[in-house]
């Protein structure tokens, strides 16, 4: 883990210096080489910073957040919601493409990996950047939201015209990190079979964003998943 540094595109880095130097990131290092010492960890190590090194800081458009990442075999690689090629769909994930597909009127994808959203700009951001295999939560209050919770500051502060999706409880609860007269934020249940009829459905939050951007002289993002 000496190389977790490196392994961060550029302009975060310049951003989150602060982070990485910090005492609390010191300790989720360290966390972190112990827990790959007794356990599988997802994902990958070259993966955990795969939403930053898709989604350079001042190419971000929208950001997309979710919680932890699939603690399953193949599923978690470093974008929230975003499988690999080849996966199977997760429930929450169906769920997004049926919203897609009903908002936008694009087809139903045939891949469950979001890559092509991140090279436009869509940050797909977990607030735990790990998870030990079959164990969802097992890595959260370790200091991985400390971390995130900076990422969504540092945008706040330093870029204009955001667009933030918080879908569900959780992700709601990071609206007080956003300033708000510089930036759009868009809320609805969490698109999870437990939720999804509550309002994720119907919420039309792939139109609506692109609608504010498209306002604010800001290219739209191309929603359709190849």
């Amino acid at each position: 883990m000496g190389q977790i540094n490196p392994q961060i595109h550029e302009s975060w880095r310049k951003v989150l210096s602060d982070e990485f130097s910090s005492s609390y990131f010191q300790r989720l290092k360290v966390f972190l080489v112990e827990e790959k010492k007794n356990h599988l960890v997802y994902p990958s190590g070259a993966h955990i910073f795969e939403a930053f090194n898709r989604t350079p800081f001042d190419r971000v458009k929208i950001v997309i957040l979710g919680q932890d990442p699939y603690h399953g075999e193949g599923q978690a690689h470093g974008l929230c919601f975003s499988v690999p090629s080849g996966i199977a769909f997760p429930p929450s994930l169906q769920n997004i493409y049926r919203e897609l597909q009903t908002d936008t009127g694009l087809p139903y994808p045939v891949t469950g990996d979001l890559s092509g959203w991140a090279s436009q700009g869509v940050l797909l951001l977990n607030a735990t950047l790990t998870v030990r295999a079959n164990q969802a939560g097992s890595h959260q209050g370790r200091g991985w939201e400390i971390f995130t919770d900076a990422v969504i500051r540092k945008l706040s502060e330093q870029r204009q015209h955001l667009v933030f999706l918080l879908w569900g409880n959780y992700a709601r609860e990071k609206k007080s990190l956003i300033d708000l007269n510089k930036h759009f934020v868009l809320e609805a249940p969490h698109p999870s079979p437990l939720s999804v009829y509550r309002g994720f459905y119907g919420c039309k939050h792939f139109t609506r964003a692109n609608e504010i951007l498209s306002e604010n002289g800001i290219a739209p993002v191309d929603w359709q998943v190849r």
